[in-house]
């Protein structure tokens, strides 16, 4: 017997008495969050090296710039297309069973890719990987809210912030490392034994569901339409700030508004919806959905703009330009996990506010640089937006998931990924909008718009403070 069903028969319990589900014991405890922890930091760390390898895939391959991009595009709309069918799918079968079989899928995938040797056999291998990191990052937040006794879920949840903070400061670091004494097919095989050692633990120690709702079914109708809603709506937003044909865009706009209304419709009166109608009735999650994304905005659309801005218009290389803005990923690495301590003891609405005001004035602070910035003057801006986002982001992903009915987890979880990937999505393509209008780029108009986004994302986040809170997050006295 595993120790995930030895523990799960000494809480049987929770599953029949009154006594809730809390956590697990030490140090099971330690070695789940190891396993997530792995898993997380795959799906970040493949996304961060192959955007960075892109230049030298794209050569090797013999293809174009325009057309490499589909080898992050195919990964990203696989991810959106499928996050809300994983995570509901998680609440029905089980959330250990699906993040198993992501990593499963993700692991094959990237031996896949690293065996690929043509454009077509690497997009159709990112889109299985796609798949894969789907069902691994739909469902991990879940996890840790059953993995942490209740108290404790902020601190859960500034852990999971520093894994993502981690391995984005790393992907470019090691892609650089691998690229330089081996074949690109290499950056993928990287991921193989770091999935067969998540894979191991998991197996392990991952609990089952704490509550199992009986005669729950899945609706495959209802997963195909969700597909098609996000991936034609990702697709339009992509579409046409790349310049793609306009009446394309149209098509693909009418498109989305027949499939959506009919997908929205069959969502509002069902009991658990794979688009949760019934988590966005809950005032605080709601509010934090909409926050997140405006957060994320801001984010993505300053971190695509920057590189233009310090090499375009300050003259930095390559080189020192990615080094100087690994310090904004850097001091997120050290606030997420004070953020998650703060949060036990200070409203999580105030720790956000707070957090994306320091986040906005770094925005601005970077739009308006002196004429001939030191490395200095760029790195403290940095700082502050990182400090800034580190506070927001523990505490807003502590609020959605905590605010969610325990048998609804897997949907708060997916919820929250989707809020993320919409917003960097749309962040990315305003950037690239604006480079298609003006081709040789408005940077300073960007960072002010990525400023204006955070702006309104603290001061939504302040609105919380009228609210009620999660019972695992009201403060302590």
């Amino acid at each position: 017997m595993t120790t995930a069903a030895r523990q799960d028969t000494a809480n049987s319990t929770n599953l029949t008495g009154n006594t809730e589900w809390n956590g697990l014991p030490m140090p099971q405890r330690i070695w789940a969050i190891l396993a997530v922890t792995f898993g997380v930091s795959l799906s970040v760390l493949d996304g961060a090296i192959a955007n960075v390898a892109l230049p030298t895939i794209g050569t090797l391959l013999d293809i174009s710039p325009a057309n490499s991009i589909w080898i992050v595009n195919a990964y990203q709309l696989a991810i959106v297309m499928s996050l809300l069918t994983f995570s509901t799918l998680g609440d029905v079968i089980g959330y250990r069973k699906i993040y198993i079989g992501g990593l499963v899928v993700f692991t094959v995938a990237s031996a896949c890719c690293s065996f690929s040797n043509s454009f077509g056999t690497l997009v159709a291998a990112r889109v299985f990987q796609g798949f894969g990191a789907a069902a691994i990052t739909s469902i991990n937040t879940t996890l840790i809210r059953i993995i942490y006794p209740r108290n404790y879920l902020g601190r859960g949840m500034g852990l999971n912030a520093t894994v993502v903070a981690v391995s984005s400061v790393a992907g470019p670091t090691i892609a650089a490392g691998i690229l330089s004494f081996a074949p690109w097919q290499w950056l993928f095989a990287i991921n193989i034994p770091i999935g067969i050692v998540a894979l191991m633990l998991s197996r392990r120690f991952l609990p089952n569901n704490p509550i199992k709702v009986t005669g729950r079914r899945f609706d495959w109708r209802d997963s195909i339409m969700n597909a098609l809603t996000f991936g034609l709506l990702i697709a339009s937003i992509e579409g046409y700030a790349h310049g793609i044909d306009i009446n394309y865009i149209i098509f693909g706009i009418v498109l989305l508004g027949i499939v959506g209304f009919f997908f929205v419709r069959s969502q509002l009166n069902k009991e658990y919806p794979i688009l949760p109608f019934d988590l966005l009735k809950i005032p605080i999650f709601s509010v934090s959905v909409i926050t997140s994304v405006c957060s994320f905005i801001a984010q993505m659309s300053a971190l695509v703009a920057l590189p233009f801005y310090l090499q375009h218009t300050f003259g930095y290389s390559a080189v020192t330009t990615g080094l100087v803005m690994t310090a904004w990923p850097a001091i997120i690495v050290i606030v997420a996990p004070l953020a998650g301590l703060l949060v036990e003891r200070v409203h999580a609405g105030l720790l956000g506010g707070i957090g994306l005001l320091i986040m906005t004035c770094g925005l601005f602070l970077l739009a308006w640089m002196p004429e001939t910035p030191t490395v200095i003057d760029v790195i403290w801006r940095l700082i502050l937006c990182g400090l800034g986002f580190g506070f927001f982001q523990s505490p807003n992903n502590s609020i959605m998931i905590g605010s969610a009915p325990q048998q609804r987890s897997g949907s708060a979880s997916g919820m929250l990924a989707t809020a993320r990937l919409l917003g960097q999505t749309t962040g990315a393509a305003l950037v690239a909008l604006l480079f298609h209008i003006n081709s040789n780029g408005d940077i300073h108009f960007a960072l002010m718009l990525s400023g204006a986004f955070a702006a309104a994302g603290s001061v939504i986040s302040f609105t919380r403070l009228s609210l009620p809170m999660p019972e695992a997050l009201r403060s302590k006295k």
